[in-house]
C-alpha cells in the first residue's frame, strides 16, 4: 500500500456528519446491552435489531435509492459499521447482506434479481449466507468440488458447503459451484442466488467451544434451481468471487470484532496503569489506528471501482494478528482469569474472545493462503 493511498484514508465531513445521530441511535438501543453481548457483537444474531438499522436507512447504505439504498458514499457506510461495531451491536443478521451480497446482487445481477433482494435487504428483512467453502476446499476456492449441470432450463445442483455462518437462520445464499469442465481450476466456476427453503437442501449447525451455533453444514442433494438463480455470467464465478471477497476481507471488523475486550481491560487497568500496561496499551491503539488507515485507504479503492484483492488481504491478515494477540495480552497486563460465568465483565469478555480468537485467522480466508496471496501481489509491484 503506498504512501499515496494514505491520502485518501481521511473520511470526508459529509460522512462523518452521520458519526453523532448513529451514537446517539446506539446509546438508547443498547444501554441494557452486558458486557458479554457487546463481545459477540459480529455474530450477534437480532432481526429486530437489524430491522430497526433497516428502518433508520442503515443497512445498504450505498446501494442506490431506486432499490432503497441511500445513494451514500462508501464511506459513511464505513462510519456506520464503525460506530455498530465499537458499541456491540448485534450486527450478523444483516451483516452478510449489507456486506457483500447486496453489492454483488447489484453489480452483477439481472434487473429482477435486483428488484427482488435490495429492496428487502435494505429493509433488514432479508438475510444471506455465502457459500464458498467447502470440506477440504476452504479458502482454496479453486478446488470446491459442488456442482450444478444443467437440465432443461433448470439447474441441479449437488455438494456440500461448511462453515457457512448463519445458514440456518439465512433466507438466501450465494453460492460458489462448478459448472464447467475445464483445464484450469478457476474457471468454469459459476455463482447462485439459493433460495434455502427449497427441498434438497439439508443445514447442520456447528458448535463452536463457546457452545453456540454460528457455522453450519449445508448439503445440496439434487436441488433444482430455475435459471433466473444464476447470478452474473456462467463461468465467470472466480472473477466474480474474488472481487466479492475485497468486501470482506477489508471491513473495520477485521479488527473490532475484539474491540469490547480492549474496553474491559482498560477499564480494568484503570487511570494508574504501571509502564509495562501504559506501554502495551499504547502500543495496541497504534496499531489499531493503522489498520483503520489501512482499512480505510481500501474502502477509497473500492469506491473508485477498483478491486484491491491484495491490499485487503494485508488487511485481514494483520488484523486477525492484532485480534488474537489481544487476549494474550491482556492475560499478560492484567491479574484476571478467564471465566465464562460470575466473573466481571473482564473475565466474562476476556473467556469469550479467549475461545473464538484461534478462529480469526481462519474466517474469511487462512493466514497461509492469505500470506501467498500478498505474496504474489509483492511479485508483482
Amino acid at each position: 500500500m503506498s504512501i499515496d493511498q494514505f491520502k485518501y484514508s481521511r473520511i470526508p465531513p459529509e460522512a462523518e456528519a452521520v458519526r453523532g445521530e448513529v451514537r446517539a441511535f446506539l446509546a438508547d438501543a443498547l444501554k441494557d446491552n452486558p458486557a458479554i453481548r457487546r463481545a459477540n457483537s459480529w455474530m450477534g444474531f437480532d432481526a429486530e435489531f437489524s430491522r430497526k438499522l433497516g428502518a433508520r436507512g442503515w443497512i445498504g447504505m450505498a446501494l442506490p435509492k431506486r432499490y432503497g439504498g441511500g445513494d451514500a458514499s462508501p464511506f459513511a457506510r464505513y462510519v456506520v459499521i464503525e460506530e455498530l461495531l465499537a458499541a456491540g451491536a448485534p450486527v450478523s443478521a444483516h451483516w452478510f447482506a449489507d456486506r457483500q451480497s447486496g453489492p454483488q446482487i447489484l453489480h452483477y445481477g439481472t434487473d429482477v434479481q435486483r428488484e427482488k433482494h435490495l429492496p428487502a435487504i435494505c429493509r433488514g428483512e432479508q438475510f444471506f449466507c455465502i457459500g464458498m467453502s467447502e470440506p477440504n476446499s476452504g479458502s482454496d476456492l479453486a478446488s470446491i468440488k459442488t456442482r450444478a449441470r444443467r437440465e432443461g432450463d433448470k439447474w441441479v445442483v449437488n455438494g456440500q458447503k461448511v462453515w457457512t455462518t448463519n445458514a440456518h437462520r439465512s433466507h438466501y445464499m450465494i453460492a460458489l459451484v462448478r459448472t464447467g469442465e475445464n483445464s484450469s481450476r478457476n474457471q468454469g466456476l459459476s455463482q447462485f442466488i439459493i433460495d434455502l427453503s427449497l427441498p434438497g437442501i439439508t443445514i447442520r449447525p456447528i458448535k463452536d467451544l463457546t457452545g453456540s451455533e454460528h457455522f453450519n453444514e449445508v448439503f445440496f442433494d439434487e436441488l433444482v434451481l430455475d435459471a433466473d438463480a444464476l447470478i452474473g455470467t456462467e463461468g465467470q464465478g472466480w472473477a466474480q468471487v474474488t472481487a466479492e471477497l475485497a468486501f470482506e476481507r477489508s471491513g473495520p471488523e477485521r479488527f473490532l470484532s475484539s474491540i469490547a475486550l480492549i474496553h474491559t481491560l482498560i477499564d480494568a487497568v484503570g487511570c494508574k496503569p504501571d509502564a509495562l500496561q501504559a506501554k502495551e496499551i499504547g502500543r495496541l491503539m497504534a496499531r489499531l489506528l493503522t489498520l483503520r488507515h489501512m482499512s480505510l485507504a481500501v474502502t477509497s479503492q473500492l469506491a473508485a471501482g477498483q478491486n484491491p484483492a491484495w491490499e485487503a488481504s494485508v488487511v485481514k491478515d494483520f488484523g486477525a494478528v492484532f485480534e488474537q494477540e489481544i487476549s494474550e495480552l491482556a492475560q499478560l497486563l492484567c491479574d484476571i482469569s478467564p471465566k465464562i460465568e460470575g466473573g466481571s465483565d473482564h473475565a466474562q469478555v476476556l473467556a469469550y474472545l479467549t475461545q473464538m480468537a484461534p478462529s480469526f485467522s481462519l474466517r474469511g480466508g487462512t493466514r497461509e493462503i492469505l500470506r501467498g496471496i500478498i505474496a504474489r501481489g509483492l511479485g508483482m509491484r
